[in-house]
């Protein structure tokens, strides 16, 4: 053990003349405990609602989007999907055609965004269909996909779940389905308009799916639109979301021009933005905990430097050198600070893990969609914060270190 390093462990352990420079140092390992602690639990609950966050929209959307630039959609998409689906890294494709419709029950109307898809595709790209809690999807299965009658009976439709609270339906019901991409006759354009089936009602936790989306069969779509063999979109999942960019340039390139693709990350760009800044802004503001344990360490050290100046003299007077009394002080602080990082990364990581296994803290789900507060530490945030932390308390340690280092050993002595 070096000489500095020494002196520094018996300056924290020894009884102090004045009692209040010993508790305020413990008040400072306990400060930067608490700071840390509440910074490691803060950013594991950021990490949670992002990660929450991303798993339902990576849910509820493809990975990779293929459209047609000019033009009413796509034709010939069939040979098309099979052709793009061999691509590399393309682990699954699926058709669908959008088109916005009024749904509406008697007075109860609501407007929406019609999916047309192929159920057994689709469910390799998205799991929407996989969060009807009400009805099921077995009407839009495999089976039923074929080309059906304009006469058939009435076909199915699955609702999101605020989309038919709005309409007043339920499992069972029937829906009026307007699109106005309508026939043109002498007396104007009129609305093409059809009756459907509810037989399922999905909730996805996101409120624009929920409110504002509805699936039906290709097919079914394809004659409400008058669009006969035509798809405005190709959704792809890929192998590795965060490549989603690359791929979808290489997507766009094998599908020749007038293609255009966009990919999960374009689309959420702002939002993840906006959770990215939040973690900045929670970090600044919990942090000045640490701030506040700093300046703690600042006023202990400074009672030490007064309460030890003769025993400094001494030293001096012995051979001791000022850089060497620096160091003493700057040890002292460093211990201090350690002390409370260690303690507070283990009580935050500690309490992350309970929230992220237990589940004790409970949410209101009609609020937050969620049951309970998500958490999912991260070791990178701990460095971080350990960094940080240390390295504040280092700058609180250069004043009273600096003032240890000038103290004269003749004006501490004179009157001794």
């Amino acid at each position: 053990m070096g000489f500095e390093l020494f002196l520094a462990i018996r300056y924290l352990r020894a009884k102090r003349r004045q009692a209040v420079a010993g508790i305020v140092t413990i008040i400072s390992v306990t400060g930067v405990a608490a700071g840390v602690a509440a910074l490691v639990i803060a950013l594991a609950i950021t990490n949670g609602m992002r990660r929450d966050l991303q798993d339902r929209l990576l849910g509820s959307s493809a990975h990779v989007s293929l459209i047609r630039v000019k033009g009413d959609g796509i034709k010939n998409w069939r040979p098309l999907v099979e052709r793009l689906s061999s691509l590399p890294h393309v682990t699954a494709a699926a058709p669908a055609l959008y088109g916005e419709v009024l749904v509406s029950n008697g007075t109860h109307a609501g407007f929406a965004l019609i999916k047309g898809i192929i159920p057994s595709q689709e469910s390799k790209v998205s799991d929407l269909l996989e969060k009807i809690n009400k009805g099921s999807a077995s009407e839009l299965a495999p089976s039923q996909e074929t080309e059906a009658p304009v006469d058939a009976a009435v076909p199915p439709i699955v609702l999101g779940s605020d989309l038919a609270d709005t309409a007043g339906v339920s499992v069972g019901d029937s829906v009026l389905v307007t699109s106005p991409q309508g026939e043109l006759t002498p007396l104007g354009l009129v609305p093409q308009w059809r009756h459907f089936r509810v037989v399922g009602i999905f909730h996805s936790g996101f409120y624009q799916y929920d409110a504002a989306v509805a699936f039906m069969r290709l097919t079914d779509s394809q004659r409400l639109f008058s669009e006969p063999d035509l798809i405005s979109i190709i959704s792809f999942k890929i192998d590795d979301l965060y490549q989603a960019e690359a791929r979808g340039t290489e997507i766009q390139q094998a599908a020749g021009k007038g293609y255009l693709s966009t990919n999960w990350m374009d689309e959420n760009h702002e939002l993840f933005h906006a959770l990215a800044l939040e973690k900045i802004v929670t970090f600044i503001i919990i942090g000045l905990i640490v701030m506040v344990a700093a300046l703690n360490i600042l006023i202990a050290l400074t009672m030490t430097v007064m309460e030890k100046s003769r025993d400094i003299a001494v030293l001096m007077s012995f051979g001791v050198l000022p850089g060497q009394v620096r160091r003493i002080f700057l040890l002292q602080g460093l211990l201090i600070s350690l002390t409370g990082t260690a303690i507070g990364l283990t009580l935050g990581y500690l309490a992350s893990w309970a929230g992220a296994h237990y589940h004790f803290v409970h949410l209101s789900s009609a609020v937050f969609n969620i049951d309970t507060l998500p958490f999912a530490p991260d070791w990178k945030d701990g460095v971080l914060v350990a960094i940080v932390s240390i390295g504040v308390a280092l700058l609180a340690t250069l004043y009273p270190s600096s003032a240890a280092a000038k103290i004269l050993p003749a004006e501490a002595l004179r009157y001794e």
